[in-house]
């Protein structure tokens, strides 16, 4: 009976806790917008012309437009040549860079892995998708041999390794780099149900 109880309330909380954080990162993102922009708005308007909620609206548009100047050609080479300096600065340039790196993963502006494909290794084969198969763009010590990186994502991890592999070594996947991750990362538990859905 204990048992039952148990496996009944692992199945709530595990139904329950991707929607609860999912609610709980959306209204931390909308109070911290509030209260940072809010008290920015409230020096700069009157109490009047100011109401609760305006600092949110206020942040969500800010963003919006700053989406929508990054589409232009000269922005983003400013916005480049800034993030060089930030690039030289000794302990900034560890941490940004490394956060750059988290959010450009994604970033909807272009995919980040190319072809999703299988890794042959010792009979075994691993999901991994192609990040680079120019060999210009590769170092000169890797190039010369037809050879292309595969990262390899580890399971429940952030993390993974990026490998130079043969490609006959490899094997194209008719899968969605979306499909592929979430099937990495969760270890082939997020499968395909008979409806070709995602379970």
């Amino acid at each position: 009976m204990f048992k039952s109880i148990s496996k009944i309330l692992i199945t709530g909380f595990i139904t329950l806790l991707p929607i609860v954080l999912t609610i709980y990162l959306l209204y931390w993102l909308a109070v911290t917008s509030e209260r940072v922009m809010g008290n920015a708005l409230r020096f700069a308007l009157p109490d009047t012309v100011y109401f609760p909620g305006l600092g949110m609206l206020a942040g969500v548009i800010i963003v919006f437009i700053v989406g929508l100047m990054m589409n232009a050609y000269m922005v983003r080479q400013l916005f480049a040549l800034g993030e060089q300096v930030l690039y030289r600065l000794p302990l900034i340039k560890t941490v940004y860079r490394a956060f750059r790196d988290f959010f450009d993963f994604f970033s909807p502006k272009k995919d980040q892995f190319g072809q999703v494909v299988a890794v042959s290794i010792n009979g075994m084969e691993l999901v991994g998708f192609v990040t680079q198969e120019d060999p210009e763009r590769l170092p000169e010590s890797f190039r010369g041999r037809d050879s292309v990186l595969v990262y390899l994502p580890m399971s429940y991890m952030v993390g993974g390794y990026t490998l130079l592999i043969p490609r006959s070594e490899l094997r194209p996947l008719n899968m969605s780099m979306e499909e592929a991750m979430r099937f990495a990362l969760t270890a082939g538990i997020a499968g395909k149900n008979a409806n070709g859905r995602n379970t």
